[in-house]
C-alpha cells in the first residue's frame, strides 16, 4: 500500500538522460511488482516460458535495466528481507485483495470484458520465490550489484542514499521519505505512455524527484513529524490509519500539537495495532545493514543468453542487441567517469 503523500510533497520532473553518471538504489520488490502488473497480454495473462513459468518480471528487469545502463546510470537493486511483525495485517489485507481480484478477473474474462479483465489481472500479481531467485541470478549475470536487506528494501535503499553510496533511492512508494531517503526518485522503472484504468485516457509517465529537506522546509516540520503524518494517514504497519484523517488534516494536527503523542488525546476514536512510538521506530531506526559491496561488472553475454533465451524462451536477437547497448553505455559513461572507475 504505502503512505500516500502525493498531495503534500513538492515534486520535480526530470529527464532520464539527465541522470547520466548518477547511481540509483532501486527497491527491487517494488519494481518487480510493477513489471508483473504491467507486462501482460491483452487478456491480462502474464508472459510465460514454455514450461508455464511467468517471465514478465524478467522481461521488465532486463530491458529496463539495460536501458538505464545504456544512458550511463549505475543501478543497484535492493531486495526485501523479513518484514516487521507489524506488517502482518497489511500482508493479509493484500492477500485478500488479490484473492478477490482473481474472482473478478475470471468472471470478466468469461463475459468477454477484456479491458476490465486486464485491470483485475494486474491486481493479482504475486511475487513467488522462484521469481526473486531468477531476478537475482539475472542481475548477477548482467554484472549489476544487488543487496539483500535484513528487513524492508526501501529502508535499505534509503540507507544507501543517506550514506552517499547512491545518489537516489528509487521507488513508487513515498515510504522511502519516511525511512529518511534524502532524494526519492519515482517513475524510473515505468516511464512512458500509460493508459489510466477503465478510462480511454493515456498519460505520459515521467521520472520525478522529491527532496526530503525541501519537503520538510516547505511543510515546516521535522522528519519525525513527517513520519507521524504518515502514521495518522495509515502505513504498511497500521493500514487503517485514523478514520477521517487525510494528508491536509494530518499536517494541520501535527503542526498544531507537535507530535503524535500530544495530539492523540484529541482523537478519541483513534486505534493503532501497537503503540505509535513502535510504528515510528520502524521508520526512524529501521533494520539495515552495512554488509554489502557495490561492484559493477561487464555483463556475461553468454550467461545472460543461456539463462534468458535457452532457459526462458526470450528472443536471442533482442537480448544480444540490448546487452550490446548496455555494454556500450558502460564504456562511454558519457565522458563523466573512466571505464576503470565505472567497474568499482
Amino acid at each position: 500500500m504505502g503512505v500516500n503523500l502525493r498531495g503534500l510533497v513538492p515534486k520535480t520532473k526530470v529527464n532520464l538522460k539527465s541522470l547520466d553518471g548518477k547511481t540509483i538504489a532501486i527497491d527491487a520488490y517494488n519494481a518487480l511488482y510493477q513489471f508483473l502488473a504491467i507486462i501482460r497480454q491483452p487478456d491480462g495473462t502474464p508472459l510465460k516460458d514454455n514450461t508455464g513459468k511467468i517471465t514478465s518480471h524478467l522481461s521488465g528487469l532486463f530491458y529496463r535495466t539495460t536501458n538505464l545502463v545504456e544512458i550511463g546510470i549505475k543501478v543497484v537493486y535492493v531486495f526485501d528481507g523479513v518484514p516487521p511483525a507489524l506488517k502482518e495485517v497489511e500482508i493479509k489485507r493484500r492477500a485478500k485483495v488479490k484473492a478477490e481480484a482473481i474472482i473478478k478477473y475470471e468472471r470478466a474474462l468469461q463475459e468477454g470484458r477484456m479491458e476490465e479483465a486486464r485491470t483485475y489481472a494486474q491486481m493479482t500479481s504475486k511475487l513467488k520465490d522462484y521469481m526473486t531467485e531468477d531476478s537475482k541470478h539475472l542481475l548477477t549475470q548482467m554484472g549489476i550489484p544487488w543487496i539483500q536487506a535484513p528487513s524492508e528494501g526501501e529502508a535499505q535503499a534509503a540507507h544507501l542514499a543517506k550514506k552517499g553510496d547512491t545518489n537516489y533511492c528509487a521507488s513508487q512508494d513515498y515510504d522511502s521519505l519516511l525511512f529518511g531517503a534524502p532524494t526519492l526518485l519515482r517513475n524510473v522503472t515505468i516511464t512512458g505512455r500509460r493508459k489510466l484504468p477503465r478510462k480511454p485516457v493515456y498519460v505520459e509517465v515521467v521520472p520525478e524527484t522529491i527532496d526530503l529537506n525541501q519537503t520538510l522546509k516547505e511543510l515546516n516540520i521535522t522528519h519525525e513529524q513527517l513520519v507521524d503524518i504518515g502514521i495518522l494517514m495509515g502505513t504498511d504497519f497500521n493500514p487503517e490509519g485514523v478514520k477521517g484523517v487525510g494528508p491536509k488534516t494530518a499536517l494541520k494536527l501535527v503542526r498544531q500539537h507537535g507530535s503524535l503523542e500530544k495530539l492523540l488525546p484529541s482523537l478519541k476514536e483513534a486505534e493503532f495495532p501497537a503503540e505509535p512510538r513502535r510504528i515510528r521506530e520502524i521508520f526512524v531506526n529501521p533494520k539495515v545493514t552495512d554488509n554489502y559491496e557495490l561492484t559493477w561488472k561487464e555483463p556475461d553475454f553468454e550467461g545472460v543468453v543461456d539463462f534468458l533465451c535457452r532457459g526462458r524462451d526470450f528472443s536471442e536477437e533482442r537480448v544480444r542487441k540490448a546487452l550490446k547497448k548496455m555494454a556500450n553505455g558502460q564504456r562511454k559513461a558519457k565522458g563523466k567517469v573512466t571505464l576503470e572507475k565505472w567497474f568499482t
